[in-house]
């Protein structure tokens, strides 16, 4: 497909950053290794103290927007992006993940062969920073099974979202929610929207360490998010069903990372990986840290750089 002769893009990917200088050109080269090409990379720097701007600026790349300013959180730059995308489809990405060759290509296929659907994710490979693969997290695939218990939380992984633009645009993330924003666009919407989860695999989530302060914390927020709700919109069952869940969660989260016995408990965050799917991921990951090794590792290209990879 000649990206020359389509000018403006299908699908939006829109990247916020914040000290990311660590994993940020890896994840970038993913989305330079998808098969679909019609795509724009908006990413927004919000305020890094480290180098993360300079590397994403580093890419010469004419489909990538860099952009740099002062800390307004992630849900205010997530509005950013959605503002300034031009495509039909609007996708998330995360600084540290890395997607699969095809999963542009498989979100656009579903969202144009399912013209009901607002929201589409799929299912994602856990890995440690060394590239090793520990688990893998599946999402349900229709509507009904994706909204079965909202209260218990709605299993789709925000950096697999794909979504119609125009949806997302009237469904904004509130930047009051700065650790839930995911959940509480889910738990808004559901009733009034149809999601779905292509079937494969499309994304490495780095996931190197599990902090209890920042699960608590999670926790924590989502009990007002519920509250809010329950208030805002008089579903009362989503806060008297949702909170005690929550405390029974943090329980378990405690327990899980005090005793050492973490993902073994936790096994919701990471199941165990068939050999086949963690070979398929080994695959990805070389892609990945081949093309990133030759651009430059930090985003600057070598001259022996493949101009395929440089664009």
């Amino acid at each position: 497909m000649n990206k020359l002769s389509h000018p403006l893009p299908i699908v939006s990917i829109g990247m916020p950053t914040f000290n990311g200088a660590r994993t940020i050109a890896q994840s970038i080269c993913s989305i330079l290794n998808q098969t679909f090409e019609q795509w724009e990379l908006i990413i927004i720097d919000d305020g890094s103290t480290d180098r993360t701007y300079e590397i994403a600026a580093s890419f010469r790349e004419p489909r990538i927007i860099v952009m740099q300013g002062e800390n307004k959180g992630l849900s205010a730059r997530l509005n950013e992006c959605i503002h300034m995308a031009k495509g039909k489809f609007f996708a998330r990405m995360d600084q540290d993940d890395i997607s699969y060759p095809r999963r542009l290509q498989y979100q656009v296929e579903f969202l144009l062969s399912h013209p009901d659907v607002d929201l589409v994710g799929g299912s994602v490979v856990v890995f440690r920073d060394d590239g090793v693969a520990f688990g893998i997290r599946r999402s349900p695939l229709t509507h009904e099974k994706i909204c079965a218990h909202p209260w218990r939380g709605i299993p789709m992984t925000h950096p697999t979202w794909m979504s119609r633009t125009a949806w997302l645009f009237q469904h904004q993330y509130r930047i009051d929610r700065p650790r839930t924003q995911d959940q509480d666009l889910l738990l808004r919407t559901h009733q009034k929207s149809r999601f779905a989860a292509v079937p494969q695999i499309i994304l490495g989530y780095r996931e190197d360490s599990l902090s209890l302060k920042k699960i608590l914390l999670m926790r924590w927020d989502a009990c007002g998010m519920m509250m809010c709700i329950a208030r805002e919109e008089s579903r009362l069952a989503i806060a008297a069903l949702g909170i005690p869940g929550l405390f029974g969660k943090a329980l378990l989260d405690t327990i899980a990372i005090w005793t050492g016995l973490r993902y073994r408990l936790l096994r919701h965050r990471a199941a165990a990986i068939p050999e086949e799917e963690e070979n398929e991921w080994r695959l990805v990951w070389e892609q990945v840290r081949f093309l990133t090794d030759k651009i430059g590792g930090d985003g600057k290209p070598r001259d022996d750089a493949p101009q395929d990879a440089l664009r």
